[in-house]
């Protein structure tokens, strides 16, 4: 069950300290190659141990975190991975060409015709899926459900039997992504949000797409995070990327 969080671990380089971090009011930050991203849980968070103690931390020892039953220090361990993950040098060497070649729209825009007249299950409440609505036989899958939504544990009765999964990467937080991955195994999965650890080898599990973010302007970002920024991440210094495999 650990084997796709110990392989994310490794991708971390062991000589990389932490610069800084950053728990916001909707984001968590992890600034060392770069700066890594990840959503801040809105359910049995905890503290953060070690706070005020995280800087110059190993950057590899912040980053195993992610397999902690605190929510809080696995989403800084996801954030921390990310930071040497998605950071633009190792996203140029993981991607080369293919990087640049990716195009600046979220996952839902850019399958949007690979979705028409499809069965689309999404784990979690992304924001606009109602454009989706009539576009598809959907069906959202949400912790917290709103209006329409199915509680996530409808998970082990719909996603077996659906065309395109689409999950958020948070699921790598509350550990719920190796179960999920499995009940998709015959669908298209894709893997979405800011919290997207963007590496070829989560292709190796069983997920077609990758749709994260690229952090170009680590100040812009770090600034809006500071003062309590949700969407304004989106426009504050990133770029959306989405990467198939190959």
């Amino acid at each position: 069950m650990w084997n796709l969080y110990d392989q994310l671990i490794a991708t971390v380089p062991v000589d990389i300290e932490v610069k800084d971090c950053l728990a916001g009011l909707h984001w968590f930050l992890v600034r060392s190659l770069g700066v890594g991203v990840a959503m801040r849980p809105l359910e049995g968070a905890g503290d953060l141990h070690n706070a005020g103690r995280l800087r110059s931390m190993k950057l590899r020892d912040l980053a195993a975190g992610v397999k902690s039953w605190n929510a809080y220090e696995a989403a800084m361990g996801l954030a921390a991975i990310n930071s040497a993950i998605n950071a633009p040098e190792m996203m140029r060497r993981n991607w080369g060409s293919r990087l640049n070649e990716s195009c600046d729209e979220d996952v839902f825009t850019s399958l949007r015709e690979q979705m028409r007249g499809k069965r689309v299950a999404v784990i979690g409440h992304f924001q606009g899926l109602e454009r989706l609505a009539d576009l598809c036989r959907l069906s959202i899958l949400e912790r917290r459900p709103q209006a329409g939504d199915l509680p996530d544990w409808a998970s082990e009765y719909i996603l077996n039997d659906q065309d395109i999964v689409i999950m958020t990467a948070s699921a790598l937080i509350n550990k719920t992504m190796p179960r999920l991955l499995a009940l998709s195994q015959g669908a298209q999965i894709v893997v979405a949000g800011p919290s997207t650890p963007m590496h070829p080898l989560l292709f190796d599990h069983g997920i077609h797409v990758l749709g994260g973010l690229l952090v170009e302007d680590d100040s812009n970002v770090w600034h809006t995070v500071a003062e309590g920024g949700q969407k304004e991440l989106f426009s504050a210094g990133t770029r959306l990327v989405s990467l198939e495999r190959a």
